[in-house]
C-alpha cells in the first residue's frame, strides 16, 4: 500500500489513484436473502442496526447459498422448483437493485453451501432431485457464466455451513440422511476432492458459517431441535472444531457473514433477530438488529475473510 502523506503533484495522484483499490472506499456491506419471499436485505456492519431493503431476487427463493467477491454477490437456487433449483444470480454489492442472472449449476439442488475468495466462488453439497450430492460446483466471480465441476465433497450432504480464507475453503456439517459432525475442506485455486479436515464438536445441520482471514465460525442449525453454539477453526490448520459462544437465539436455516472483524448471524427459523460476535475472541454473540423480515437463509459481505 503506498504512503498518502505529504504534497502530492499531479502525477503522483494518478499514480496513487492506480493504486489504490476501489473496494476500500465503500463499507462493509452484508446482503441477506429471504426464505419463502424474494428480498434481498441489507446491513451496513460498521454499526450496529437494523436492515434495510436492497432489492429482489429474480424468484422466490427458499433454501439458497451466497458467496462473493468484493464487487459481486452470487447466490444459487433454490426457488423450491426444478426450473429455478440451478439458477445463479448476481448483484452489485455497493448498488442497491434487484438481482440478475448469472448461469447455471452443473445440477440442480437446495441447501447448499457456499464459499470464495476474491476471484473463485464455490457451490458445495446440496438436496437434489436424485438425493442428497456431493458435487462441488465454481464459477469465476468477475465473469457471468455456467458453473464447472470442482469436485466431491467426501459424502452427498444437504445443509452444510462454510468458511473461506483466501486459499482454503471449509464445510461443515450437514446431513446425509443422519446429521454428521464431518468437515472438509478444498484449495480454492485448484480442483479436486475435498478432503477430511475435523470434526464439529456436534452432529448439526442447516447451520452458517463466516469467516475472518484466519479463523472460520460455525453457528445455530438443528440437531434435531435448534442449537444456539457458536463453534470455531482455524482454517490454515485441519483439527476438531471448538467452542466459541452462543447464539442470543436458538435457530436453524439462518444466514452467516462477516467483515473479517465482525460475524454476523441472522433470520433463520422464523427469527429477524442479527447477532454479532468479534471474530478474534470467543464469547457469546449480541445483538445487532433486526432483518426488514422474519426468516433468512444465505448471507454474503464484500469484505469476507476470503478477500482480506
Amino acid at each position: 500500500m503506498p504512503n498518502y502523506q505529504g504534497v502530492w503533484d499531479i502525477t503522483t495522484q494518478f499514480q496513487y489513484a492506480a493504486e489504490w483499490q476501489a473496494s476500500n472506499l465503500i463499507p462493509a456491506i452484508g446482503l441477506v436473502t429471504g426464505f419463502g419471499d424474494n428480498r434481498i436485505d441489507k446491513i451496513l456492519i460498521a454499526s450496529s442496526g437494523n436492515a434495510t431493503d436492497f432489492g429482489d431476487m429474480p424468484y422466490t427463493p427458499y433454501f439458497t447459498a451466497s458467496l462473493a467477491s468484493s464487487v459481486k454477490g452470487i447466490m444459487a437456487g433454490d426457488g423450491k422448483g426444478e426450473s429455478t433449483a440451478n439458477s445463479i444470480s448476481f448483484v452489485t454489492i455497493s448498488t442497491d437493485g434487484n438481482a440478475a442472472d448469472f448461469g447455471d449449476m452443473t445440477v440442480g439442488a437446495q441447501q447448499r453451501a457456499g464459499a470464495s475468495n476474491n476471484t473463485r466462488g464455490l457451490f458445495a453439497g446440496g438436496d437434489a432431485s436424485g438425493g442428497r450430492t456431493n458435487i462441488i460446483d465454481y464459477i469465476t466471480i468477475a465473469s457471468a457464466g455456467d458453473a464447472t465441476d470442482f469436485g466431491d465433497l467426501t459424502s452427498g450432504r444437504e445443509g452444510p455451513a462454510a468458511s473461506a480464507s483466501t486459499t482454503r475453503a471449509v464445510f461443515a456439517g450437514g446431513s446425509t440422511g443422519s446429521i454428521v459432525n464431518i468437515i472438509d475442506y478444498v484449495t480454492i485455486g485448484s480442483t479436486g476432492n475435498a478432503s477430511d479436515f475435523g470434526d464439529m464438536t456436534a452432529a448439526i445441520t442447516q447451520l452458517a458459517g463466516c469467516s475472518s482471514s484466519t479463523r472460520g465460525l460455525i453457528g445455530g442449525g438443528t440437531t434435531g431441535s435448534n442449537v444456539n453454539v457458536i463453534q470455531y477453526i482455524t482454517i490454515a490448520n485441519t483439527g476438531n472444531a471448538s467452542d466459541f459462544g452462543d447464539l442470543t437465539v436458538a435457530r436453524s436455516a439462518l444466514a452467516s457473514f462477516s467483515d473479517s472483524v465482525k460475524g454476523l448471524f441472522a433470520g433463520g427459523s422464523s427469527s429477524n433477530v442479527i447477532d454479532f460476535v468479534t471474530i478474534a475472541s470467543t464469547g457469546n454473540a449480541s445483538d445487532f438488529g433486526d432483518l426488514t423480515a422474519e426468516a433468512a437463509m444465505s448471507g454474503l459481505c464484500n469484505r469476507h475473510g476470503g478477500i482480506a
